[in-house]
């Protein structure tokens, strides 16, 4: 993050920049200070880094092509979180529909293997990481982003607040739910 400090004051000049000029380091900049954004928003909902990884790839490129019709209504960051966030919803439901359909009968069952199979040097904390996310997937979808936001993200209530669009106090419910029913299962899992 400090050397895209170094070469861009804020989001607007790497917005202005890449606008005017489709040039590459500008282009490269907003990809590396929001990539991690982008991943991770997109395995909390896929939870399978192969497909947070392609669907990082396809936000990338709308963002890319979409960014002349970015219009400051909102931060850079809350319009490419909410590019995220549709793009991996919309990941799942074309997903549950293959399956649906039974065109896709082996993904179910090949996905926890190849997570596993990828993070054997560390167990124990991948097999926490996996527990906390099959927890937090049978939460509420509000209050699973919202705890995601604040706890993976490590942001603010006001800037989810911005992300989401919703109260701050609705967003400190929210919160305290999520916190308090993970507690209770994870303490239960124990």
């Amino acid at each position: 993050m400090g050397y895209i400090s170094l070469l861009y004051d804020n989001d607007q000049e790497i917005v202005n920049e890449y606008c005017n000029s489709k040039s590459d380091r500008a282009a490269n900049a907003l990809i590396r200070k929001y990539s991690s954004l982008v991943y991770f928003t997109a395995f909390r909902y896929v939870e399978n880094e192969h497909d947070a990884q392609d669907i990082s790839q396809d936000v990338f490129v709308k963002v890319l092509s979409k960014l002349h019709t970015f219009k400051n209504q909102s931060s850079l960051q809350t319009w490419i979180y909410s590019i995220t966030a549709n793009h991996s919803k919309n990941f799942l439901r074309k997903k549950s529909l293959r399956k649906f359909l039974r065109i896709d009968k082996e993904v179910a069952f090949d996905i926890e293997d190849k997570y596993q199979n990828s993070a054997q040097d560390n167990l124990e904390y991948v097999e926490t990481n996996q527990l906390l996310l099959k927890e937090l997937s049978k939460l509420p979808e509000k209050q699973r982003e919202v705890f995601s936001l604040r706890y993976f993200e490590d942001l603010s209530y006001t800037e989810i607040s911005k992300l989401l669009g919703t109260s701050v106090g609705g967003l400190k419910a929210n919160y305290f739910h999520a916190v308090k029913k993970l507690s209770s299962q994870l303490g239960e899992l124990k």
